[in-house]
This record gives C-alpha cells, structure tokens and sequence, in this order.
C-alpha cells in the first residue's frame, strides 16, 4: 500500500486559540504544522519552540507563499479574517477560519464568494461544539419531534469579562477589528448551537446596550433579541459579559410535549408528558456525559470538540469527506449577531440571509 499524503498545515495567528488548533493537529498522525505566522514575531517564536516548528514568519503572505503549506488555520482578530481566507483559497490552500467568520455583512459575503470560485477548495468555518456528543443527542431529540411541536427556544449567557481582560488586546470590544463584543465573540457558538439544533433562524429583532464597560469598550457589553426560526418556534437571546458568574451559557427548550434545560451539552432539568420517555433521556444523557468525560478538554468552556473538528476538516481534504461546519453552514451564526446589530441600529425586525 502506498503512503497517503501528509497534510501540511500553517497557522495564522498565534494568539490565545492558536494552541488548541495546533494540539488537535497534532493528535493526527497524517498532519504536521510547518509554518506559524503572527505581525508580534514573538508570539510566533514562542509558539515554534515549544512545539518544535521550524518556520515562523510576520506577513500571512509570506505564509501563503510556502510552497509545503497545504491548508491554514486562522486564528487572527475578526476583521481580517476576510481578507486573509480570500487569499488563501486564491493561493490554492484549504482553510479553516475561527470564529467569528467575518466582522461585517459585506466581509461575510466575500469569504462565501471566494468559496464558490474555489470548489475544488476545503473552507470550514470553527464551531467545535457541533462535535460535542450532548448537544447531537439534543439535536436528535429535536429532529425526531420528542418535544412534539416546537414551542420556543431560549438561550441565555452569562459571563464575566473584565476591565483587564478588554485592554489586553487593542481590537477587543471595538467595531472595527471585532465587529462587536459580548455577542459576536463569546456568545457565538451558542448562538451557532441553538440555531443548528433548531434548524436556523429565520429573523430577529434585537437592542444591545453598553451597561458597565463604559469607557473600556465601544460595543455591547449585554444584549437581547427575539427570534423567529425556521420552523415556526419563537426564541430569544439574551447575553451580558458583566456579570458575576463567570461563565454560563443556558438553553431552554420548550415544546408541547415537553421541556429541557441544557447547559455545556449536559441537562439541567427535563420535563415530559410521558415519565417513560423522560426516563429513557436521563439514560442517554447520562451515557453521553460518561463518554464526554473520557476526552480530554483544552479549556472547560471550549469544550473537547477542536480535535473532532480537525480531524473532520484533514479528512475532507484528504478523502472528501463531508463538512460538519462548511463555510456556508458557518456563515448563519456571525449573519444572526450581524442582523441583531442591524436590529438595534434601524429599530426594525432583520431577516437572515445565510
């Protein structure tokens, strides 16, 4: 048998998330990091050293230009990550952008152009969570009509983001380089995950405040907006980062058969017409919770899906395999937070595009 291709993989800022992708990298035997890229060279020497990679360089471009480079990651603050994946998929490499995809309607639109110019071209967009093993037991529940019809589906998050924490980084909290805050960088994948289990959004109608980051941040520290979704259910989110507890993100679905809290793919309260039915739930989420327990986590609230997403994305590349989080499927998420702004700014109820 012939050897298979390694793929060969660089990672465009070496920020925060940055180790996570290069660890799940590096749980595949098929794949090497062979190039780091940070405009801070030594964040990216740091980085190199510890993980024994030998190029590093400043301009993403130079990256892109490395002939033994055949896929990146970027991990780079939200509004370059537009313009950095449409000259990656120019120059031929297989992408997977972190979130959130862009920070802009307009961004969002020419990263979703750029795929359809390259369909011979990998393009996936980062939401670890759709591989966490409780949040696909809700999903099936959902999509197997346990709650009956679809009544409403909430989420709430709550978390704690200091002063600190927003001037550690010069583009956090600011509308042009993040293109938001509370909800477009530590809401999105619950904002991703509620609409995934519901199967999208259809439109919004939002208002966002500034309520105790006064000073500190241009955007929102806490918002709230209503949901219709595409299956006829109504929603809401509400989400702060100043709040005392540090990190909580709730959803609550209510159906007319029944009703559940979930919290970190893990239930909180379950509640059926039919005892029996609840029973057999508990079981599964109790199995789930057994099996989750064994993978290891890189953060708590990241969750333990970046190696299962990698992997998804390697196997792509190599064998075709399908997406879990295309870049068209990944786009609904960052249009949702978009539109909500959008809300907000013109006072009207905004449907969603992607």
């Amino acid at each position: 048998m012939s050897a298979v291709k390694q793929i060969k993989v660089g990672i465009i800022g070496c920020g925060v998330i940055a180790p996570c992708h290069i660890g799940s990298y590096l749980k595949l035997p098929e794949v090497r990091v062979v190039h780091l890229c940070d405009k801070v060279p030594a964040k990216a020497e740091k980085l190199a050293k510890e993980y024994g990679i030998g190029k590093v360089s400043q301009d993403y471009k130079e990256l892109l230009a490395d002939p033994e480079v055949d896929a990146v990651s970027i991990c780079t603050d939200h509004a370059s990550h537009s313009q950095i994946a449409v000259d990656a998929l120019n120059a031929g490499k297989h992408v997977i952008c972190e979130k959130s995809l862009a920070s802009s309607k307009e961004k969002l639109d020419a990263m979703l152009e750029a795929a359809r110019r390259h369909p011979g071209l990998v393009f996936s967009g980062v939401f670890q969570h759709r591989f966490d093993l409780g949040y696909n037991y809700v999903r099936k529940i959902i999509a197997d009509g346990v709650f009956g019809r679809m009544l409403t589906a909430n989420l709430n998050v709550l978390c704690l983001r200091t002063n600190e924490y927003y001037n550690a980084d010069a583009w956090r909290g600011t509308w042009a380089e993040e293109g938001g805050a509370v909800l477009i960088n530590q809401s999105i994948h619950f904002i991703d995950m509620i609409s995934w289990l519901m199967g999208g959004v259809e439109s919004v109608a939002a208002c966002y405040a500034n309520l105790n980051h006064q000073g500190v941040i241009e955007c929102e520290d806490t918002a709230a907006a209503a949901l219709v979704y595409k299956n006829g259910a109504l929603g809401t989110i509400s989400a702060t980062s100043a709040s005392p507890i540090a990190w909580e993100p709730t959803m609550s679905f209510n159906g007319t058969a029944g009703s559940m809290d979930v919290r970190n793919g893990e239930f909180l309260r379950i509640d059926f017409k039919d005892k029996a039915l609840e029973e057999k739930i508990r079981s599964g989420f109790q199995e789930i919770k057994e099996e989750g327990e064994s993978l290891i986590k890189s953060k708590d609230y990241y969750g333990y899906g970046h190696p299962q997403q990698m992997d998804n994305f390697i196997k792509a590349i190599r064998e075709g395999s399908p997406l879990k989080v295309s870049v068209e499927s990944a786009a609904h998420a960052p249009d949702i937070v978009l539109s909500i702004y959008e809300s907000h700014n013109t006072g009207k109820r905004v449907r969603i595009t992607h």
